[in-house]
């Protein structure tokens, strides 16, 4: 791989960071709080989301809103040593100009905050689930990301580790870069497939940047 690009865009959990016990630790315990079934609950794809979302799966509408602020509560309390860093993230994102990334997370502001500065991680840009109408898979997100860096869309690299958010990536015209953190190689479609963000080098150039990666 060898791309030059003017921005690099990042989903959060699962490519940053992993989260995932915590974040079905506490979609269990809401789960149980709501009544709803296991069965009910299993057949929900929780990862790559935005949980008003998932929660309007679940629900009734007069119930999201109450919902809703419920799970982020309960998220937000078990970010302390319920995050970690994944490999490369921060080696990655400290070569890089800051004007040259952004996370682009399904979660809320406030929880992907929470999570990013629980290990220490500062980004110059963060799209949320508070900044758009439609989340991953629709590309809204991403689009908004590049619009907020002044970037070509056509000339970013999506980073992901979900399948929604490599067809978030795809639908906005975007170079996609799929990391096998949470999901096997043949689930993930992308125009290149590593296994996280330890194989993938950056390089500041004029306009942009340079990736490489290894094996």
């Amino acid at each position: 791989m060898k791309i030059q690009a003017e921005a690099l865009l990042f989903d959060n959990d699962g490519t940053l960071i992993s989260s995932m016990e915590s974040v079905y630790r506490c979609w269990r315990r809401w789960a149980e709080e709501y009544g709803i079934t296991a069965e009910d609950f299993a057949r929900v794809e929780l990862h790559g989301r935005p949980a008003v979302e998932i929660i309007a799966e679940l629900l009734p509408a007069e119930k999201i809103p109450e919902a809703l602020a419920r799970i982020e509560q309960l998220e937000v309390e078990d970010v302390p040593g319920g995050v970690v860093v994944l490999p490369g993230t921060k080696e990655l994102v400290t070569s890089l100009p800051r004007s040259r990334w952004a996370v682009v997370t399904s979660a809320t502001r406030p929880l992907a905050e929470a999570r990013l500065h629980e290990v220490g991680i500062d980004f110059p840009v963060m799209i949320a689930a508070n900044d758009i109408t439609r989340g991953k898979p629709d590309p809204e997100p991403f689009l908004l990301a590049a619009e907020r860096l002044g970037v070509d869309p056509a000339r970013c690299v999506v980073f992901e580790d979900a399948p929604a958010g490599l067809a978030a990536g795809r639908a906005a015209g975007m170079i996609t870069v799929a990391l096998t953190t949470t999901h096997t190689a043949d689930e993930l479609a992308a125009d290149y497939v590593v296994k996280d963000l330890s194989a993938v080098f950056a390089q500041a150039i004029d306009g942009g940047v340079e990736l490489t990666a290894r094996d």
